[in-house]
């Protein structure tokens, strides 16, 4: 019997919705997608635990202001078409974003449930609305603004560029995309591997864009082809560019030139766009070694090390100078790593890479480090112990140290000012570079940054480019 100085017990708190996922010791010889997705009841269920705060800090989380709460609502509801609409109204890629966007330190890094426990799985609900539309949805497509007669030419189709255009295609503006590969889709099919992003998605985003009336043309390698001069020559009124950067960086080591060592912007591209790893289905090869080090600690090297495993390693180690406090990778892609038996050498720089007599590489002189103060990047510098040399077997060395701005573009327009790096400098509110007519965004201004910070960049070009097309510069 109760009394009155007994206090109502506190409502249990629903724990945060796991995602399914392939088991690391199948998965890890396959490029098939790691996590399954949530059914219907585990997206209301994970839905349901959004408190809808009324100040939302997991909206100002997000680059380009997905209304978060407003969608979830919806799935909690069941209403799976509605929350689709909703999302379609700040963020024309759902499916990659729900993938591939670092959740835990944008939205779901300020979500009040993160405080004391887990955050709400913004991500995966996202990632659900999308695929379940693909799956069941009518093929409606948002509302279109009257035709305004303006034409915009978008360079490259990656994240940025997507953006560009989704947003110009509905408020009225005829797009044509440029893409200088054989396929659209930029750094979401070059860069990132089947099994965190399959192509299917990214292809079928796209052909979301071309159904509203977005036209891509591929093949189309402006700088070289066609000038951007020449666009406007040929009757478009403003141009954006978004054509990453995709110039890869090597460490500047004794014996990087032996046959064996290449590039993770070469590796990932033959292997993602290309499909190397369905050689000799396919036409394009791709190395292969049983013990395999990649050199770096960001999603692209996760990529590398994972996709070397998919491929046949026996072997595959990352090799990092700093410590894993440091990692720029996605919490979820080391995790992931691990799972499949990657090994992490931390404290780890390379000295020189050693070689036979046919030039091939054999293995890597390596000095252990530790990190003493930081450097501009705000992370502390490593610094090499002395005495500490020592060798790693090594017959494929993938170099994971960051890109930089391919000149290709910029080299053939002058009067693009560019800042010490070679990166286009732009007003960071509204994108426009110093040529009139012409804005850019993305990785091409910024350096290599995140999928969601490029459409951030891409959303309030296109802002800027609609008022330009509608009031002029």
């Amino acid at each position: 019997m109760s009394t009155q100085s007994e206090k109502p017990a506190k409502k249990k708190s629903i724990p945060r919705a796991a995602m399914p996922e392939q088991a690391p010791e199948v998965r890890r010889r396959n490029f098939e997608e790691v996590p399954l997705g949530y059914t219907k009841e585990m997206a209301m269920a994970e839905a349901s635990r959004c408190l809808q705060c009324k100040k939302p800090a997991c909206v100002e989380g997000c680059p380009v202001s997905v209304d978060i709460p407003g969608f979830i609502k919806l799935i909690k509801e069941g209403d799976f078409t509605g929350a689709i609409r909703n999302l379609w109204t700040k963020n024309a890629l759902p499916a990659v974003c729900g993938r591939v966007c670092p959740q835990e330190i944008q939205c779901e890094g300020q979500c009040i449930l993160a405080k004391k426990g887990e955050a709400v799985a913004i991500g995966n609900l996202e990632r659900f609305a999308a695929d379940y539309e693909r799956a069941h949805g009518t093929g409606a497509l948002p509302p279109r603004s009257e035709l305004t007669g303006k034409k915009v030419a978008v360079v490259g189709s990656g994240p940025s560029s997507l953006t560009v255009a989704g947003d110009l295609i509905v408020k009225g503006h005829a797009v044509t995309v440029l893409e200088a590969f054989h396929k659209p889709g930029g750094v979401l099919v070059y860069g990132i591997p089947e099994f965190r992003l399959p192509k299917e998605i990214v292809a079928q985003e796209i052909n979301f864009l071309e159904r509203q009336g977005a036209e891509v043309q591929c093949n189309a390698v402006v700088g070289r082809t066609v000038s951007i001069d020449e666009l406007f020559e040929d009757g478009y009124d403003a141009v954006y560019l978004g054509v990453g950067a995709g110039l890869p960086r090597f460490l500047n080591v004794p014996g990087e030139n032996l046959i064996g060592i290449l590039s993770a912007n070469e590796y990932l591209t033959r292997a993602n766009l290309m499909k190397a790893y369905l050689f000799p289905k396919v036409d394009t090869p791709i190395p292969h070694g049983k013990n395999v080090v990649v050199l770096g600690a960001g999603n692209v090297a996760m990529d590398s090390a994972r996709t070397a495993m998919r491929l046949g390693a026996e072997s595959v180690k990352i090799v990092y100078r700093r410590s894993r406090e440091e990692m720029p990778a996605r919490t979820a892609e080391i995790h992931h790593a691990e799972e499949e038996g990657i090994e992490m050498f931390l404290l780890t720089a390379p000295t020189r890479f050693t070689g036979n007599d046919k030039g091939r590489l054999t293995g890597m002189e390596c000095l252990q480090m530790e990190l003493g103060e930081p450097d501009e990047s705000g992370r502390r510098r490593p610094v090499a112990k002395e005495g500490s040399e020592f060798h790693m077997d090594c017959d494929l060395a993938i170099i994971a140290v960051g890109s930089g701005a391919n000149p290709l573009l910029t080299q053939s327009t002058p009067d693009l000012k560019l800042n010490q790096w070679g990166y286009i400098m732009t007003d960071l509110e509204t994108g426009k570079t110093s040529k009139k007519g012409v804005w850019a965004g993305g990785d091409i201004v910024t350096g290599a940054a995140t999928v969601i910070l490029a459409m951030g960049a891409g959303r309030k070009a296109a802002d800027s480019m609609h008022d330009y097309l509608t009031w002029g510069w």
